[in-house]
């Protein structure tokens, strides 16, 4: 076989492998879901099951990993050169943690469910979501405190640790805004 041949084979595998790319143009709902209309599927039946609204799940999954199917976080390094593994085992689409990851699998019965997989990605969402509403009583339409507890965990969100961290409740509002800017941009385009 030719190397030009062989060249050709090797970026052919190596581009299957690789996930998704994230869709362009994440400031609009509607053409995220044009591009992706399997996110807005999957979006809709986390909405059925757990009831949370796929805006807010949307804002979520662009705060979380800009919809970056292998979204990690950065590596730490000690004394600037050294690396020392990530900052946390945060990965996927949703920056699930494994702890909380092995969790969900386990409780709702998801066991072969990936991070990397955008329909396990938003049930986790959602389950994640129902579990604020049940230990804290957050509405699932409640974009800016459904995020304080996924970002905290819903024992630090009852302890109010965000209460100290003015960049999360920052972050917190941006979630909100931007998860009010999908529902309307999804109305207007009639995808909800």
């Amino acid at each position: 076989m030719s190397s030009r041949r062989c060249a050709l084979l090797l970026m052919l595998i190596l581009g299957a492998c690789g996930g998704d790319s994230p869709p362009r143009n994440l400031d609009n709902a509607c053409s995220i879901v044009d591009q992706r209309p399997n996110y807005l599927r999957a979006m809709k039946k986390t909405e059925k099951r757990w009831g949370a609204p796929v805006p807010v799940q949307m804002a979520i999954i662009h705060q979380e990993s800009k919809f970056d199917s292998d979204a990690r976080t950065p590596h730490q390094y000690a004394l600037g050169i050294i690396p020392m593994g990530r900052q946390s085992s945060a990965y996927g689409y949703a920056q699930a943690l494994d702890g909380t990851w092995d969790e969900y699998k386990r409780t709702a019965g998801r066991r072969s469910a990936k991070r990397t997989n955008i329909n396990d990605a938003t049930d986790f969402i959602g389950w994640y979501m129902d579990r604020s509403q049940t230990l804290n009583g957050i509405s699932k339409y409640d974009a800016r405190n459904q995020y304080l507890a996924y970002h905290e965990g819903n024992t630090g969100f009852a302890r109010g640790s965000y209460r100290g961290k003015s960049w999360l409740v920052s972050v917190s509002n941006r979630v909100s805004s931007r998860a009010a800017l999908y529902q309307a941009q999804l109305k207007a385009c009639k995808k909800i």
